[in-house]
């Protein structure tokens, strides 16, 4: 194999940490505010389809590790947790819930 192309591989577990990584950023620069979370979501996302899958997969990952830390926090299951997060987005949106 090429120097170039195993160079350019990456082991799956860093890609996931670096994804994490970015996903964390992310989330820290919303909450400090929107004009940073504006600035670090347009300087830091991946153009790149393969960039977009693994930022993806990151968001996956850490949303995962955030349900189950809520579910420890709380003892709420975690499918209540996201039926309650699936209502607050229909808020947002401004489709309120029948239910």
């Amino acid at each position: 194999m090429p120097r170039e192309i195993a160079a350019q591989r990456t082991a799956p577990g860093e890609v996931i940490a670096n994804a994490m990584e970015l996903a964390i950023g992310l989330l820290t620069a919303s909450q400090d505010s929107p004009e940073l979370e504006a600035w670090a979501m347009a300087a830091l996302t991946p153009i790149d389809a393969d960039g977009l899958g693994d930022f993806m997969a990151g968001l996956h990952v850490i949303s995962e590790l955030l349900l189950r830390e809520l579910h420890e926090a709380t003892g709420e299951s975690p499918g209540a947790i996201l039926q309650r997060l699936a209502i607050q987005a229909e808020h947002r949106r401004g489709t309120p819930s029948s239910g």
